[in-house]
């Protein structure tokens, strides 16, 4: 805990003891680096200052809150959640992990992170942070088996400082507040405490063993064996940049995904072409993007790059540059209903796909906010 004192990051969530703050970010950090979390909470929180404000929202509003965050199942379900405490709870988050674990979205890491932190609830919380810290502490190999999830939770749950805290302030529910001093709530600040750990110095790889408060009682001390990853997968990809002009508009194309899909449905991204299409063009972009365990190598085309260069006309440029446009467009697999012409000055109001976003940046379709991240 001392050490925690002295090393923690000041990251904005760990500012307040508002259930609500703590609830998003605890959601928004399932399986998503700090860094880009940092980047969305504030704004998120900036959208919807309150549960009810979320609640009131529509999802079209908090998906395009969420964009570039990736896993947008988990603004759906966090908007549901929030319909539901609103409309069924009086607009208080339950304050135990049982009762928590029972709302959408909310699995039972994140439902002890919440009653830990934001009630002092006396929870442990087991992330893969603080599951690679009890492996190394006791010696004990990485199993993916019940027995040995069994044993990391019950080694955690035996850390954890006895007697209930008072981090709990049922009033500051809707909007937060400042939060606790440490010693207010035992539990949620050994939980913090662990995550920090885990993610600073007891690293996956090459972890800084001479930095570790508890290198004394480490069996360790070093990597621990685990089972081997599994390998990434390669995949190509190629989609269409294609921009107009409407007098003083630029706009863009996009594709609508379906609203069924069983990957981000109602997302909008810049519409797939066939690889076979566009064999032996040039790009305007290649980049990687990497969603689980599968690295998309992207090419993005764009009627400017491939139409030929020419000597002659204006004129002559410009038609071949829309012939060219032509020919990527009807490449398109989509049918015409799903493909909505924007203007470039509305792509912040869209939920547009992570790799749509990123892209739209990287060529300067889409300006991008950049938000100072903590030490």
């Amino acid at each position: 805990m001392a050490w925690y004192r002295e090393n923690a990051r000041a990251l904005p969530w760990r500012e307040t003891c508002g259930p609500y703050r703590i609830w998003v970010a605890e959601v928004m950090l399932q399986q998503t680096r700090v860094a880009a979390v940092v980047e969305t909470y504030n704004e998120f929180m900036r959208r919807f200052p309150t549960l009810v404000s979320l609640a009131l929202a529509t999802e079209l509003e908090v998906l395009v809150a969420w964009s570039g965050l990736g896993y947008y199942n988990r603004a759906r379900l966090l908007h549901k959640a929030a319909q539901f405490i609103v409309g069924e709870r009086k607009g208080r988050l339950p304050a135990t992990a049982a009762e928590l674990h029972t709302l959408p979205g909310i699995g039972e890491y994140t439902a002890a992170a919440i009653a830990s932190i934001a009630f002092g609830e006396g929870v442990a919380v087991v992330d893969g942070n603080v599951e690679r810290v009890v492996l190394r502490l006791t010696g004990r190999a990485s199993e993916n088996t019940a027995a040995a999830r069994g044993f990391v939770r019950a080694q955690a749950q035996a850390l954890l400082p006895q007697g209930r805290g008072t981090a709990s302030r049922r009033e500051g529910q809707s909007g937060g507040g400042a939060g606790p001093s440490h010693s207010d709530n035992p539990a949620g600040d050994h939980n913090q405490a662990m995550m920090e750990l885990g993610a600073t110095v007891c690293l996956p790889r090459a972890p800084r063993c001479s930095e570790c408060p508890v290198r004394e009682l480490c069996r360790t001390r070093g990597e621990h064996l685990a089972p081997a990853r599994a390998p990434q997968r390669s995949q190509p990809a190629a989609c269409l940049l294609d921009l107009r002009k409407r007098g003083p508009a630029t706009e863009v194309l996009l594709e609508r995904r379906p609203s069924d899909a069983s990957v981000m449905p109602a997302m909008y991204e810049l519409p797939p072409l066939p690889l076979e299409a566009v064999e032996g063009l040039e790009p305007a972009l290649r980049i990687r993007h990497a969603i689980t365990n599968t690295n998309f190598y992207v090419q993005v085309f764009s009627a400017r790059h491939t139409a030929p260069a020419s000597s002659g006309s204006r004129a002559s440029t410009g038609k071949r540059s829309g012939a060219a446009a032509q020919v990527l467009r009807g490449a398109i697999p989509s049918v015409a209903h799903d493909l909505h012409w924007t203007r470039t000055t509305r792509l912040a109001s869209l939920p547009l796909t992570g790799l749509t976003r990123k892209v739209l940046q990287r060529l300067k379709v889409m300006e991008k906010h950049r938000v100072a991240l903590p030490e």
